[in-house]
């Protein structure tokens, strides 16, 4: 062999190296690391996950805490309603004040209905038509009828409904003027009631027959707002028609025990 082809055979290798492919990694070792990232992943989640939990737990115990210190903070409604008065009931009447133009005595009537003639309270009061009206001029009437139980003999009327209650002290306008009475409704009672059922608010005055010896008798219809207040209060209201301030009445009923 020439010394050309030794050289050649020690020279060209190192000259022209042959290529080599990586060798790959055993296939454990990538199931390894694959698994540990994996699990990295997840207790990074779990860690995250901990800690919003444990900040809406310290959120709730904080909004817990500031409502439990604040004075302004509402009732609960079933607390509230528990402890609450009872309410006032409040209706629709139709009331009545009639009486003799020539003297006689004033009587209010409540009728629920304008077609009923049989009203459910009928009250003469001692107080002449006259008076009444001259009351009525400043625009401001006030008629108070009071019972008191504790001065009655008679135990049932302690519980009876106050429409049911016989004798009344009256005041108008703070000043005693005598008394009130529970009436029954006579057949002329019902006959002028059945004569006014078209009429749901109005004044004026109704003729009586010939030989009646009377000039008439005057009335003054509206609607009241009945308000009871408990078994022991309740009252009636005039509502003028227009809305707007005019004549204020109001008829007040109150046993005292």
């Amino acid at each position: 062999m020439t010394k050309i082809d030794t050289l050649r055979r020690f020279l060209l290798p190192c000259l022209n190296p042959t290529p080599t492919s990586p060798t790959p990694p055993p296939t454990s070792a990538v199931k390894k690391r694959l698994s540990t990232s994996l699990r990295d992943d997840l207790d990074e989640k779990k860690h995250f996950a901990n800690q919003e939990t444990i900040e809406q737990e310290r959120d709730a115990q904080e909004e817990s805490d500031s409502s439990s210190s604040d004075p302004t903070t509402p009732i609960p409604t079933s607390t509230a309603i528990s402890h609450a008065p009872p309410r006032c009931s409040r209706t629709m009447v139709i009331g009545t004040i009639f009486g003799s133009r020539r003297g006689g005595h004033v009587r209010f009537c409540i009728q629920h209905s304008r077609l009923n003639t049989r009203p459910s309270l009928l009250l003469e009061l001692s107080i002449p038509t006259t008076t009444l009206i001259q009351e009525m001029q400043c625009g401001l009437v006030r008629i108070a009828l009071e019972f008191n139980a504790a001065a009655s003999a008679e135990s049932e009327l302690n519980r009876c409904p106050l429409h049911l209650i016989p004798l009344w002290t009256l005041c108008c306008n703070g000043r005693k003027l005598g008394f009130a009475v529970r009436r029954k409704a006579t057949q002329q009672n019902r006959l002028m009631l059945k004569t006014m059922q078209n009429i749901t608010v109005g004044a004026g005055v109704i003729p009586c027959g010939p030989g009646s010896g009377s000039e008439g008798i005057m009335y003054m219809r509206a609607n009241y707002e009945c308000v009871v207040g408990s078994v022991d209060s309740e009252s009636f209201h005039l509502i003028n028609p227009d809305g707007g301030p005019g004549q204020e009445l109001s008829i007040f009923l109150l046993r005292t025990r």
